[in-house]
């Protein structure tokens, strides 16, 4: 349980992110948008730190603020994407959003309703949390995802790797008269078609 300062902080941190998330999907202008989610980032490490996983807090910062964020922002400033264009044509696809929405607010009912009417759940899980004090919690957390989890974790890794190569592919687009280098061409090569040799008589140019 939270007290004192703790609980200040917690719920600080909670009201901030809550808030700064509904801004992210309520704000007009993109850029704001995105400025909202590095804020709401920022207090989620903030309650990373208070539950004492400070490698989550962290790696949170580094890598979702210190660059998908910023990613986020760079592309939204440089495209200048229409986005009242792409909002017009939001209707078609509310049905399928709603769908998703009940979908997701059913799970998080079971979830808070099973902790709520049975909280002992919570003391039968496989991997119950190490004393930190015999262990820290990033080792236990590389423990457990580097050995029962890595096929996940590999899983995981492939799946982002499909979906780097399918963006490639989608987006890569070939220019007509624009000269490329073709490797399997130059590997290819022999004298007899790298090469043209000429005779040149005496005191004539080719």
């Amino acid at each position: 349980m939270l007290n004192g300062i703790e609980a200040v902080f917690f719920y600080l941190f909670a009201f901030i992110a809550v808030g700064s998330a509904f801004m992210v999907i309520s704000a007009r202008n993109p850029v704001h948008s995105v400025l909202f989610l590095i804020l709401t980032f920022v207090n989620a490490a903030g309650l990373f730190l208070l539950t004492g996983a400070e490698f989550l807090a962290m790696i949170l910062l580094v890598v979702y603020v210190g660059a998908v964020a910023v990613l986020f922002l760079f592309v939204v400033m440089m495209l200048d994407v229409d986005f009242a264009e792409l909002k017009s044509g939001a209707l078609r696809y509310a049905p399928i959003g709603a769908i998703v929405g009940l979908i997701l607010a059913a799970e998080l009912i079971i979830v808070l309703g099973g902790y709520a009417f049975a909280p002992q759940l919570a003391d039968t899980v496989a991997k119950p949390t190490p004393d930190i004090a015999t262990r820290h919690n990033t080792a236990a957390l590389g423990d457990i995802l580097y050995t029962d989890y890595v096929h996940f974790f590999q899983i995981a890794g492939l799946v982002l790797l499909v979906a780097m190569i399918g963006a490639i592919v989608l987006t890569l687009r070939h220019k007509a008269g624009v000269k490329r280098q073709s490797i399997s061409a130059q590997v290819a090569r022999t004298p007899e078609t790298a090469i043209e040799i000429k005779k040149v008589e005496t005191g004539k140019g080719i």
